[in-house]
């Protein structure tokens, strides 16, 4: 419940018009992901709709959103992870690059975290 609150006020923080961003579409987006176990992180790189396994994850980004003309700036983007062997969402929703702790990923084993968007194939 406390994470549906902090996420329902940073919405309507953003929604505001007087403090409303710009904001560009990236091509995709960097995450970071860390076994908790080895401590292995490993970084993962997605087109928008795209899809990859992280250990027993799989997970989707929808979109990457960057303010415009600062790409390496506060990105944030839309994922859904699912943990192999359930159709339930172990996390969906935005998660911000600047605040990851904010609407984290809840698991014993795995984190994951957005790093910044793509703006280009290259990135």
């Amino acid at each position: 419940m406390i994470r549906f609150l902090s996420v329902l006020a940073l919405l309507a923080t953003m929604a505001g018009p007087s403090l409303a961003e710009e904001v560009s579409l990236g091509q995709g987006a960097t995450l970071r992901g860390l076994d908790k176990v080895n401590g292995e992180t490993t970084d993962i790189v997605l087109e928008n709709g795209g899809s990859a396994h992280y250990g027993r994850l799989t997970v989707v980004l929808g979109e990457c959103r960057y303010p415009v003309g600062n790409p390496a700036g506060d990105a944030y983007a839309f994922l859904t992870i699912r943990e192999d062997g359930s159709d339930t969402p172990v996390f969906q929703g935005w998660m911000m690059a600047s605040a990851p702790a904010l609407h984290a990923l809840d698991n014993a084993r795995y984190d994951v975290w957005v790093l910044r968007c793509n703006t280009s194939e290259a990135d």
